[in-house]
């Protein structure tokens, strides 16, 4: 037959991210001071990887029109599968040139969609959204596109935010499959609210709510299909892309696609870290694969996890459980306890966490310093007996602009670049005016009290109990609040209500600013 060459989007997947490794990471890009919105979305589409070329059907497509129609009919159920020839298109491409893709995707259902499934049900939101995944990242949770979107759901850093993925050098939640998709069902729930048109939310997912909206009103169409030749054209292929995914799950066989090794969850327990561990060292001393670990915790994104981590939920594989129970205290003195610069060791602690066997499972372990541990989170403070350290923290600076300035001109003078400064204030394409201020957020050194904490040494638990009781007497906890910061991140982080937070501090409404101190306990 007759074939032509038609250049079509197929998203981040057929873009070149069946080649990323599993554990592919990048750095984590730095957090700015304002929130995407759903809205925003719209503007990252320009940043979507090249387009490949799909064969266009012929006059006789391999696979019959009136075959794919039919059973189209059948699959249909909440979200409508309408035949179109880019849908077409698509089936034939999973077929003959992604059959290698397909195949992938049939031996990784089994590991994402009970997941899937139970979240979809609870906010009720149709099941064959579960295939929606597959376009978006090739049920890969680590896969990061060149727009920066990442997980399995590809979040933007900032859209993850919003909807309570929390991220920092150490730990990314858009590449936790649980919280995303909770996030995801959440974001395509406020889509549908939007449009009330399961295809037009598809798209908006895709090119963001902003880019449907002025489609439908540049063609005055009200339906994915009436305003199809005025969308982005990567969008133009993002439905039929679904519609050609849902196909292939279901009726793969039928075109001789098998998966050849399935994937399923590996069982694990649960154990509770506070405090500062070597994971890479944990691993080695209690007989786990580190690549296990990394399977089961794809949010972490280093080899460690920091002093000021609380309460983080660690899954290790439940064939090893039994073993590290039994050994607990010898592995993890090996991967938490360490000498600092100041030559004091980190300190074990009692706790009242639990694991999965249910009993005093955590594994706690306090520091025993002072600030200038280099893993130590700036961010954190505790009043105690005084030194003097310098550190750096960060200062908003407000500045009016004059006639002459430039954006580049005001980022040298202050010493920032012309991309964070464009970020804080929003500015497009370098436009500034005269008398316009401008918000600038600089690093600056400044000499504070250095905490001391004692030693924790072993006493009877009354003792301990009392010790603990004075320290709540005597101290006060603080946090400074970064840039990213909001009240909800900083209420999970140490284990509070977000009206506590603000009781304390006196907060009215949900504004926070870097900078800020804020009580964290009295």
């Amino acid at each position: 037959m007759r074939i032509s060459k038609k250049v079509l989007w197929l998203g981040a997947m057929c873009a070149g991210l069946w080649n990323t490794s599993v554990g592919a990471m990048v750095p984590q890009e730095s957090l700015t001071s304002g929130q995407d919105t759903v809205e925003s979305i719209a503007q990252e589409s320009d940043l979507m990887p090249s387009l490949p070329e799909v064969e266009e059907i012929g006059a006789n497509p391999a696979v019959p029109e009136k075959l794919l129609k039919e059973r189209f009919a059948k699959l249909e159920k909440s979200i409508p599968l309408t035949y179109h020839k880019s849908s077409h298109e698509f089936v034939e491409y999973f077929i003959y040139k992604k059959a290698n893709f397909t195949r992938t995707m049939m031996e990784r259902m089994p590991l994402y969609f009970p997941l899937f499934e139970k979240a979809l049900a609870k906010h009720g939101l149709p099941t064959e959204l579960k295939y929606l995944s597959m376009i978006e990242s090739g049920l890969n949770p680590t896969v990061i596109s060149h727009a920066r979107a990442g997980g399995l759901w590809q979040f933007m850093p900032a859209t993850g935010r919003e909807f309570g993925l929390y991220q920092d050098k150490y730990i990314d939640e858009r590449f936790e499959p649980a919280k995303a998709t909770e996030a995801a069902c959440l974001y395509l729930k406020q889509l549908y609210r939007i449009f009330g048109d399961w295809e037009l939310a598809l798209a908006s997912y895709n090119t963001g709510p902003g880019n449907v909206k002025r489609a439908m009103r540049r063609s005055r169409g009200t339906t994915f299909w009436t305003i199809y030749n005025v969308l982005p054209r990567e969008t133009r292929s993002y439905v039929p892309q679904y519609v050609a995914m849902n196909y292939m799950m279901n009726y793969g066989y039928d075109h001789g696609i098998f998966p050849e090794s399935t994937e399923f969850q590996i069982p694990n327990d649960t154990i509770h870290i506070d405090g500062y561990i070597d994971l890479a060292t944990f691993c080695n001393n209690a007989s786990i694969d580190f690549e296990v670990l990394q399977k089961l915790n794809p949010q972490i994104t280093k080899t460690v996890l920091p002093d000021q981590t609380r309460d983080f939920v660690l899954k290790v594989p439940s064939v090893q459980f039994t073993y590290l129970m039994s050994n607990r205290s010898s592995i993890m003195d090996s991967c938490t306890r360490r000498l600092l610069s100041s030559g004091v060791m980190v300190a074990k602690a009692d706790s009242t966490k639990t694991d999965s066997l249910g009993g005093n499972g955590a594994f706690p372990y306090v520091l025993a310093s002072n600030v200038q541990n280099a893993d130590r989170d700036d961010s954190y403070e505790e009043d105690g007996e005084e030194d003097v350290v310098q550190r750096s923290r960060t200062k908003r600076v407000s500045y009016t602009v004059r006639r002459g300035d430039n954006v580049a001109g005001i980022a040298r003078k202050y010493g920032v670049s012309v991309v964070s400064l464009r970020k804080w204030n929003r500015i497009r394409r370098n436009n500034i005016r005269k008398g316009q201020r401008l918000v600038i957020y600089r690093e600056v050194k400044e000499t504070v009290p250095a905490t001391r904490i004692a030693v924790v040494k072993a006493r009877p638990q009354y003792e301990e109990e009392q010790v603990a009781k004075q320290q709540r007497h005597t101290r006060k906890r603080y946090h400074t609040v970064q840039k990213g910061d909001t009240l909800w991140i900083i209420s999970q982080r140490y284990g509070l209500e977000i009206g506590q937070l603000k009781k304390r501090n006196k907060i009215r409404g949900n504004s926070i600013k870097p900078g800020q101190k804020l009580i964290i306990s009295t």
